[in-house]
């Protein structure tokens, strides 16, 4: 049976049973017609918030996805993409503080609206750069891809005959879990668009692909990373359509106005007869607005409980931030991976599990009701847990791949100290070779070289997309048998363990994305319950303005930062200045990335210890001060009952006193 068809049912019963005095029929009809176009309206605010949710969550999974991209297409640093990555929340600093004010005050649906168009203009801004440059130039050894053909790298080199680059031109809770629900689901559907396009060339539709000589799988290959921005950017537009259409508020219906079981979030989101309405329906002025902004500032920053959870979770966002921009990346470098599996990875293991936690979490406080105190002790546990199980990461990582002159020598002993580090050595030494260059080659032997060039190659054949070299020298120094002396173009696969640790890996991150996601709604309770009803919508502003701000703008940049003091070969510019890193020392990589989040991870958990004894102590003192007020009540009750008993002995003819003691 409908919902329409019980509301049908009671209004006959409460028509048929009408007594003298009450309302008539009409007007419970129109009561309950009321309802149902209010709950239409509620269930299209809804679903148009839901939506943009998803394209907001859409455009930043994706982002996150393309990093490792941007990075090589305009040949940058960790760093500088750091800096790209938090410019993304910059906005908010802006806007986010006013906006959650005053928006509660003023015309919220075009607000979210306004919102929305600026988002997906700003989406397809991001995109726009692809269409205002030259194509994407990447090293190879010939122009020529449909012959078979002799070359010797070693000598040509030498005579800088042999081509540097080619260019190509190539209802209330239900209604809550709905909406978080839906953002979680944006950065899946980001992801997977984002291994998507890894797989597609990056001038797509501007370059004939037939002459594109790399694969997704070679170290210089670049995706189509503007083309998801296009996507995210047309799906922010669409979402700010239906905000156009809805009133301002929606109607209470008459039916609830009196219950006192209306939910806090249909308040919020139905503006009746709130605090923030000045009497007699009167409009709010902005002045009087401004007035207050700071009292209602100074009120919040003013409890201890909300200032200590404001800490610990903008700490532990710094974690979260930092693991999940660069967890692609971690991925191709410590396992080998290409940036189209890593996002795939990520969009269907990872972020799912993240929502079955945060699920699991509502389902765990909503059946055992649990209390605000058991909430606080929730979200620590969870915290304690997960960062516990990223521990055990440590121990699952890939050692370095061999490159000569890098991480093993050119006689493949290893390891190489930081001041023995030389790409040129007595087998290469004729050649002449560019040291700048990055253009791996595979030897026969295991050992990657930085180039043909640097691996001592002396003649190579092509066949289609096949290039092979032959008579390297370098190679044939370090090979364990005689004549070996061959290799291809790419980098050699890392060693035979670690597939089976990327397994490992992707286990033990599922288990601790959803142990950490367990304590996301816990948290949001204990933030909604920690502060006066009246002051919701700011402190939520607030809290989010901090999260983004602190969080989402600086964790992208100090991880990328302390990223690249792990990098052991990088490229460079044209105009001579330091681009990407070409190749990054694994056990360093490692441990200040898991290092870093575990640190932050670590700090977060103090201080939510911090919020539990504060909210322990607020509870005790409460819980006394109730017990205090209670025991007066009932001491002052006893005392007036007796007062009364007595006058009323007192009244009667046959009192006198020594009574009560003679029986």
């Amino acid at each position: 049976m409908d919902t329409s068809s019980k509301e049908n049912i009671q209004l006959f019963c409460k028509s048929s049973t009408q007594p003298v005095g009450q309302p008539s029929f009409k007007t419970e009809y129109s009561s309950s017609k009321e309802e149902h176009g209010c709950c239409g309206e509620l269930k299209v605010f809804l679903g148009a918030l839901s939506f943009v949710y998803f394209a907001k969550a859409l455009a930043e999974g994706y982002l996150k996805s393309t990093i490792t991209q941007i990075e090589r297409r305009f040949d940058i640093p960790s760093s500088l993409v750091g800096v790209i990555d938090g410019s993304f929340e910059i906005g908010n600093l802006l806007v986010i503080t006013f906006v959650s004010y005053f928006g509660a005050k003023l015309h919220r649906p075009k607000i979210i609206g306004t919102g929305c168009l600026i988002m997906g203009v700003g989406t397809l801004l991001i995109a726009m750069p692809q269409f205002f440059m030259q194509q994407y130039r990447y090293e190879k050894y010939s122009p020529f891809s449909n012959s078979t053909l002799s070359l010797s790298p070693c000598s040509l080199e030498s005579d800088n005959q042999l081509p540097h680059s080619v260019i190509e031109k190539s209802q209330s809770k239900r209604n809550d879990g709905c909406v978080q629900t839906v953002a979680i689901i944006g950065p899946i559907f980001g992801f997977l668009l984002g291994s998507l396009c890894a797989k597609l060339y990056v001038d797509i539709g501007f370059v004939n692909l037939d002459h594109v000589t790399i694969t997704p799988k070679d170290p210089q290959w670049v995706g189509a990373w503007w083309l998801g921005y296009l996507i995210a950017g047309i799906v922010s537009l669409l979402a700010a359509l239906p905000f156009w259409c809805l009133p301002k508020s929606l109607p209470r219906p008459r039916r609830r106005e009196d219950s006192n079981s209306s939910s806090e979030k249909s308040k919020f989101i139905m503006d009746g007869h709130t605090d923030y309405q000045t009497p007699l329906g009167e409009k709010s002025k902005i002045m009087e607005m401004a007035r207050d902004f700071l009292p209602s500032l100074k009120n919040l920053f003013g409890n201890p409980l909300y200032l200590l959870y404001l800490c610990a979770s903008t700490v532990q966002f710094n974690s979260l931030f930092g693991m999940v921009t660069y967890k692609p990346k971690y991925i191709e470098q410590q396992y080998g991976q290409s940036s189209s599996k890593a996002n795939l990875v990520i969009g269907l293991i990872n972020i799912p599990a993240v929502a079955l936690g945060i699920f699991s979490g509502g389902i765990v406080m909503k059946k055992f009701r649990i209390s605000v105190y058991g909430a606080a002790k929730l979200y620590l546990g969870s915290s304690v847990l997960g960062y516990l199980l990223f521990l055990s990461l440590f121990a699952l990582g890939c050692e370095n791949s061999d490159v000569a002159g890098l991480t093993v020598s050119y006689q493949g002993t290893k390891p190489v100290s930081y001041h023995e580090r030389a790409l040129f050595s007595d087998c290469n030494s004729r050649c002449k070779c560019s040291e700048t260059k990055w253009e791996p080659v595979c030897g026969e032997n295991g050992i990657t070289y930085a180039s043909a060039c640097l691996a001592g190659c002396q003649t190579s054949t092509r066949s289609g997309k096949t290039l092979i070299f032959y008579n390297c020298t370098c190679v044939g120094i370090a090979a364990s048998k005689s004549g070996n002396s061959s290799g291809m173009v790419g980098r050699c696969q890392k060693d035979n363990g670690c597939p089976k640790m990327f397994l490992y890996f992707l286990v033990i991150s599922v288990i601790t994305s959803y142990t950490l996601s367990l304590g996301g709604i816990p948290g949001y309770i204990l933030l909604l319950r920690c502060i006066k009803p009246q002051l919701k919508s700011f402190a939520l502003g607030i809290y989010t303005l901090a999260i983004r701000v602190l969080a989402g703008i600086p964790a992208p940049m100090y991880f990328g930062i302390l990223i690249d003091t792990s990098c052991l070969k990088w490229g460079f510019q044209r105009c001579g200045s330091k681009g990407s890193c070409r190749l990054y020392d694994s056990d360093a990589f490692r441990h200040i990335y898991l290092g870093l989040t575990v640190m932050l991870g670590t700090v977060s958990i103090f201080l939510s210890i911090a919020v539990l004894f504060t909210l322990k102590k607020n509870c005790v003192s409460k819980h006394r001060s109730f017990r205090s007020k209670t025991e007066g009540t009932m001491v002052s009750t006893r005392i007036r009952k007796e007062n009364c008993t007595t006058s009323d002995h007192l009244l009667q003819p046959n009192y006198w006193p020594g009574k009560e003691t003679q029986l």
